[in-house]
């Protein structure tokens, strides 16, 4: 067995692929300050009660487990960071108002998921607590439009729905739970004859709704067809002005907009507008997200709450292949001129604070056994294509030719 090899779908990131996902990170927080979201950096291992309660069964699956020593407790090794905001906001914050909060972080899974196809996904997301109207909703939608435009995605295709279409149908019937789930999957595969099978024994107007939902996906007049065919309950009027409401606010920023009514996408906790966003080259999602006003009751307080996460390696994976930054070569310092020396080592700090990589030679030669001199074997394994020349009596950036 060889001891560098990797878990499957663990991998590294290399160089020039890692500078760019960095920069983009870097990018992305900087994006969510200046709107008003403050970052936390939550633990990589919590308790299992903290992590998974209160969002569902499949977070429980997608969880690594470990007993802590300490304690003898179960932990889980983080598998998505917007329950742990959901926690901060409730439980350390416990602040009244609104609260914005952001996150940047590796999770891991136990099966390789999103578009990277890897049990590490690098999380960023932003979570917005306390403001239960609409408005809120479309800050999020906005917030995360205007961050895949920052990476260098202009083309963004929004997918909407709304969980609680289908949640009034089935409250409204009292359906039973193994119904219920029966229901929700084959609504998730648009398989309407197993609706219409499963909605048998229900009343003609639910019946007729259930099997309706599948069929009710396309542009904005989905919306108006849906208020045809659904019943006129409030909590549908509800959902449909919201979807029609965020549709309307997104004009401006050049977005395409689709809705599927059947898409109920984290139905077991959230409670309103889910979304999607789609790009061309990309086989799924960018990112998810929707509202979860009930996560924040586990931790002893429920808050309002809607945001949205992405992973960010999977999106750079359909990005053109990252180039290497070009580095300025640098000699070794002799320390026999001293006046030459300091003078390098000025010219050196003023480039490296203007932005420019610098890579200085060491003193004594690591060259190898071969024909290359120990300048060019740095000239080419460092990416440089510029170098520090000493002539007039000064230190200046020169071009190397290319032999």
């Amino acid at each position: 067995m060889h001891n560098w090899l990797l878990p499957e779908y663990i991998e590294d990131v290399l160089p020039a692929e890692a500078a760019r996902i960095e920069a983009l990170r870097r990018t992305l927080l900087d994006l969510f300050k200046v709107h008003g979201y403050q970052y936390v950096i939550p633990p990589m291992l919590e308790y299992m009660e903290s992590l998974i309660t209160g969002v569902g069964h499949d977070l429980d699956l997608a969880t690594f487990k470990v007993v802590d020593q300490l304690t003898g407790r179960l932990m889980g090794v983080r598998a998505d960071m917007t329950p742990q905001a959901a926690r901060i906001d409730a439980h350390l914050l416990n602040q009244q108002g609104i609260t914005r909060l952001c996150y940047a972080g590796s999770v891991l899974r136990t099966k390789p998921d999103g578009l990277a196809h890897t049990r590490e996904p690098l999380q960023l997301g932003a979570e917005l607590y306390g403001h239960a109207g609409v408005a809120s909703d479309i800050e999020i939608q906005r917030l995360l439009i205007k961050a895949l435009q920052a990476i260098g995605i202009n083309q963004v295709h929004m997918d909407f729905s709304h969980v609680n279409i289908f949640g009034s149908l089935i409250e409204a019937s009292q359906i039973a739970p193994q119904l219920e789930q029966d229901l929700y999957a084959a609504l998730q595969s648009k398989d309407q004859s197993a609706v219409a099978s499963l909605a048998h024994g229900l009343d003609k107007i639910t019946r007729e709704a259930l099997i309706h939902l599948t069929a009710l996906n396309g542009d904005k007049t989905i919306l108006t067809k849906a208020a045809q065919v659904l019943p006129a309950t409030p909590a549908i009027q509800a959902a449909l002005a919201s979807l029609s409401k965020v549709s309307a606010a997104l004009d401006d920023l050049g977005v395409s907009v689709s809705f599927d009514l059947s898409e109920l996408r984290g139905y077991h906790y959230h409670s309103g507008i889910v979304f999607a966003a789609y790009a061309q080259g990309y086989k799924g999602p960018l990112a998810l997200g929707g509202r979860y006003d009930e996560v924040g009751q586990a931790f002893g307080r429920a808050r309002p709450a809607t945001g949205f996460s992405l992973d960010l390696r999977g999106i750079v994976t359909a990005l053109p292949p990252a180039s290497r930054t070009m580095a300025i070569f640098a000699p070794a310092s002799d320390h026999k001129t001293i006046g030459d020396d300091k003078s390098l080592s000025a010219k050196i700090d003023a480039l490296r604070a203007e932005g420019h990589i610098v890579v200085q030679a060491l003193a004594v030669s690591e060259a190898r056994d071969d024909n290359l001199s120990h300048e060019k074997l740095n000239h080419d394994e460092l990416n440089c294509t510029k170098k520090l020349e000493h002539y007039n009596s000064g230190w200046h950036v020169v071009n190397i030719e290319k032999s």
